[in-house]
């Protein structure tokens, strides 16, 4: 393949961060939603950082779960979607366990934003460079895509 790996999967979502506050309080929301290390993490925050940080995350991974074409409770717990920090300090996706088994051979880029009580998250869903897929590049379909405006105008 040349070119660079066109996305396989593309997901969005959108919430108010108060939505979680009642099921942020309760364990089991917790526990299934988030992995440990987020749970530890979110656990060191206070007020609005840690709502801020707890929608963040659920916002990233149900857009995860949509570009892997599941919802949040169709096979893939969302705890095994961890949403962390790279280097740089952009969002980073681990998919871990079951979430791992549902997008093999894929690596997941992710952002996240907030504006006021908004937040949203989109993923993208690529083949990791080990394991390329055999379909048109993004290369040929966006020339592809020129030439068709070419010829529309």
């Amino acid at each position: 393949m040349t070119g660079r790996p066109c996305p396989t999967g593309v997901g969005l979502d959108l919430l108010d961060r108060t939505e979680l506050d009642r099921l942020t309080t309760r364990r089991w929301f917790l526990r299934y939603c988030y992995a440990p290390e987020e749970i530890e993490r979110a656990h060191r925050l206070t007020g609005r950082r840690r709502q801020e940080y707890l929608a963040g995350r659920f916002a990233a991974k149900e857009a995860v779960l949509k570009a892997l074409g599941r919802g949040l409770f169709q096979g893939v717990a969302p705890r095994d979607i961890l949403v962390g920090r790279a280097a740089g300090g952009a969002p980073h996706v681990e998919l871990r366990g079951s979430a791992a088994e549902a997008a093999p051979g894929a690596t997941v880029l992710i952002s996240i934003t907030h504006k006021g009580d908004a937040v949203a998250a989109v993923a993208l869903t690529v083949p990791r460079d080990d394991n390329p897929r055999d379909d048109i590049p993004c290369d040929d379909i966006s020339r592809t895509h020129d030439e068709e405006e070419r010829r529309a105008s």
